[in-house]
């Protein structure tokens, strides 16, 4: 069995949600075969993947678009969690990695100096969440054809110069030379 660890929803659709680890592989992400699933936009149907080795978990991103960070640096390789931890998903979930198996009643034994804290890295400002995602593919953006803009540009300039032109020749009167075909020319 695995360690007695947990994460804890800081910021994102379900705040102070508890998630427990207890298994020694789990798979984080939007879609619902996911050990554990968070359905929001920032999360990639499988975004991240735990594994207990050693008697620690280690956290590696599985191709997500928005991307795994701990402690506000971006997980490019396997990665392993210490408690207080904080743990991002894109840029609005925010989860805290804890123990769980610690007493708050029992008392501490330290036979070394205590280790200089680390600095707690502050979560990104919490955004408002827009609701429950579907399943299926997200639309991706279309992309503008400037081949319809170009023919349209060039199509004004030309009867603008068309335009021009039968102003110049009625205002020289010379339509008898540009257009001999007319009646009434010599």
């Amino acid at each position: 069995m695995a360690g007695k660890f947990q994460f804890v929803m800081r910021s994102g659709p379900t705040v102070g949600a508890i998630y427990p680890l207890e298994a020694e592989s789990i798979s984080i992400g939007r879609d619902a075969s996911n050990s554990i699933q968070i359905n929001d936009a920032e999360i990639s149907r499988r975004h991240a993947r735990l594994q207990f080795q050693g008697g620690k978990y280690v956290i590696e991103d599985v191709g997500s678009t928005n991307g795994t960070h701990v402690n506000g640096q971006r997980v490019m390789s396997p990665y392993v969690l210490r408690p207080g931890d904080v743990v991002s998903f894109g840029e609005g979930i925010v989860l805290g990695y804890e123990a769980a198996d610690q007493d708050p009643a029992a008392t501490l034994a330290v036979s070394r100096p205590p280790v200089q804290a680390r600095q707690p890295v502050a979560p990104p400002p919490a955004q408002a969440y827009a609701g429950q995602v579907p399943a299926g593919p997200l639309p991706i953006g279309r992309k503008t054809n400037p081949l319809p803009i170009v023919i349209g540009v060039g199509a004004l300039l030309f009867v603008c110069a068309c335009f021009s032109f039968f102003l110049w020749v009625d205002y020289a009167r010379m339509w008898c030379t540009f257009f001999p075909f007319i009646d009434g020319c010599p």
